[in-house]
């Protein structure tokens, strides 16, 4: 797919690249000209243009690409001004990053396609990685419900799924397992590894450390982690 990433701060940064490593088009922009810089070598096209100026971002491939980000957050004014801009010129699909409730709002009024928090996502995913013990990460599907990637306590070491029946008592779904090992790269360095070990049945044995990688309610969740510890 193309993109165009508006923005190329930290978020918008780790994004365009993300996406490029993925197999994606991605053109970044910016008004600063370091940062256009910085990007050159790591983005398929990076332009240095004013968002805000509508006869600059005329020049842009708008009408072949899939999607736009507004990735802008220090410049709440900036953000909004892009995102007008993109909305009228009727790009295919317009992302944009939400700072606060009321600049969601603004945007939300705007019609945009899709709002990204990414500080609040953040600071959610390693809150409840810091409130339960044993969770890796986590991502909120909708409002209450959630995948948790959880590791395997010593109280379910050695029994398969069917023995310990998550989904009876829990109302939790093991959707699969991960396995970590230790591997070393060419400079002798050691890495964790981690290997998806495919679709979970109820014969899928679990040992200690693997991690589990959990959906359902939150508050389900969070009752088999307590009793898990």
């Amino acid at each position: 797919m193309k993109y165009i990433i508006v923005g190329l701060g930290n978020f918008g940064s780790a994004l365009s690249v993300n996406l490029t490593q993925m197999g994606h088009e991605v053109m970044g922009v910016d008004n600063h000209m370091s940062k256009v810089e910085h990007h050159k070598d790591l983005l398929a096209y990076v332009v240095c243009i004013d968002s805000t100026d509508i006869n600059a971002i005329n020049t842009l491939p708008l009408s072949s690409t899939d999607v736009v980000i507004i990735c802008i957050g220090e410049d709440q004014g900036a953000n909004i001004m892009s995102t007008a801009i993109m909305k009228q010129l009727k790009v295919k699909k317009l992302v944009s990053r939400a700072i606060n409730p009321l600049h969601q709002t603004v945007l939300e009024a705007m019609g945009v396609d899709e709002l990204i928090h990414p500080e609040e996502d953040s600071a959610n995913r390693y809150a409840k990685k810091l409130n339960f013990k044993g969770v890796v990460d986590s991502f909120e599907l909708s409002p209450g419900f959630n995948i948790i990637e959880a590791r395997v306590s010593e109280k379910y070491a050695g029994k398969t799924l069917e023995e310990v029946k998550f989904r009876k008592t829990y109302n939790v779904v093991v959707l699969t397992t991960i396995k970590e090992k230790e591997e070393k790269n060419l400079l002798g360095t050691s890495k964790k590894v981690t290997k998806v070990q495919g679709v979970a049945s109820p014969q899928t044995l679990l040992e200690k450390d693997d991690i589990l990688v959990l959906y359902g309610a939150m508050p389900d969740i969070e009752k088999l982690l307590k009793e898990a510890e």
